[in-house]
C-alpha cells in the first residue's frame, strides 16, 4: 500500500495554495455553477448567489471569472486527488478494486451530470489552467505508480520488463478515454473494471 509519508506528500502539494473555509464554500459553489453552465455562460453573479455571498464580496476574493475558474479547477483536482490517494491506500481491498475506485474518484465524478452548456469546460481548462491540469495528472499517475510498486504486481512488472510508472500512465489514459466515451458513471466503472482486471490479471492467475 501507499505509505503514510507518500500519501501525505501527494496530498499536500506545495503548488496548491491553502484556502480558508469561506473561500472553500465559494469554490464548492463555483464547481456546481461551472458544471451546470460551462465556462462561457457561467457568471460571477450566479456563483455569488449559489455561494450566498454578495457580488462585491466575491470580487474581493477573485479579480475576475478567469481567476475564479483557475482556483476552482485547482480546488476540484486537489480534492479528487486526495480522495484517490485514500482509495489507493486501503490495504484491506484488492489492488484491482483500489485502482477502479481511484480512477472513478479521479475521472468519474461528473460523467452524465454536466449541463448542456458545459461542453466548453475542457477547452477552458486547457487554456486557463493547463499547468494545473498537467501537475495534477502527473500527481495522480504518481499515486497509481506507487500503489502498483507497493503491490505484488510490481514483481510481474519486473519480469515483463514493464515500469510501474508506464503501467500507471496507461491506466490513466484508459480512464481518460472512458471518461470521454461513457454516457454514465456506471458505464465508466464497468469499463474501468474490465481494464483494471486485465492490468491485474497476473495477480488473479496466482490464486
Amino acid at each position: 500500500m501507499l505509505s503514510s509519508v507518500s500519501a501525505l506528500n501527494i496530498m499536500h502539494s506545495p503548488e496548491v495554495e491553502p484556502v480558508d473555509a469561506r473561500q472553500l464554500a465559494v469554490l464548492d459553489a463555483a464547481v456546481a455553477v461551472f458544471a451546470r453552465y460551462g465556462f462561457r455562460k457561467a457568471s460571477m453573479e450566479e456563483v455569488a448567489r449559489a455561494a450566498n455571498v454578495s457580488r462585491q464580496g466575491l470580487y474581493l476574493q477573485f479579480a475576475n471569472k478567469e481567476e475564479l475558474f483557475r482556483k476552482t479547477v485547482e480546488h476540484l483536482l486537489s480534492s479528487q486527488l486526495k480522495a484517490a490517494v485514500i482509495a489507493l491506500s486501503r490495504c484491506e481491498d484488492s489492488l484491482e478494486f483500489r485502482l477502479i475506485a481511484a480512477c472513478d474518484t479521479w475521472c468519474g465524478r461528473f460523467i452524465g451530470t454536466l449541463g448542456a452548456d458545459a461542453a466548453d469546460l475542457m477547452c477552458a481548462g486547457s487554456t486557463l489552467a493547463g499547468a494545473t491540469l498537467a501537475h495534477f495528472h502527473a500527481q495522480f499517475e504518481l499515486a497509481l505508480g506507487r500503489a502498483i510498486t507497493d503491490s505484488p504486481l510490481n514483481g510481474f512488472c519486473a519480469t515483463a520488463g514493464i515500469n510501474p510508472a508506464d503501467l500507471a500512465r496507461a491506466l490513466h489514459a484508459t480512464a481518460r478515454g472512458l471518461k470521454q466515451s461513457s454516457a454514465s458513471r456506471e458505464e465508466f466503472v464497468k469499463g474501468m473494471t474490465v481494464a483494471a482486471r486485465m492490468f491485474c490479471w497476473p495477480l488473479n492467475q496466482r490464486r
